[in-house]
């Protein structure tokens, strides 16, 4: 099963969205959520080389925003990603 990973911030409706999606899908991740751990933040920026949340990750891959998410949803790579 691949490791997934969203980086997030509680306020954030693309954050719940993105989860949301992923939830459905039957897809266990872990949230990272800058918002109550700033420090992280920056660990984020470097691994994705964006500073808005979410910013997902699948494996190695990342994937980037919800808007990308839902992008891969839609046209099967999502599913590829998740079971690689």
């Amino acid at each position: 099963m691949a490791k997934v990973t969203v980086y997030t911030k509680a306020w954030c409706p693309f954050c719940t969205r993105a989860k949301y999606v992923l939830t459905q899908k039957g897809v266990e991740f872990d949230e990272i959520d800058i918002g109550a751990n700033p420090e992280l933040r920056e660990q984020m920026i470097e691994l994705s080389g964006r500073q808005t949340v979410p910013q997902i990750f699948i494996n190695e891959h990342h994937v980037g925003g919800c808007d990308d998410l839902l992008e891969a949803d839609l046209d099967g790579e999502l599913d590829r990603l998740l079971n690689t």
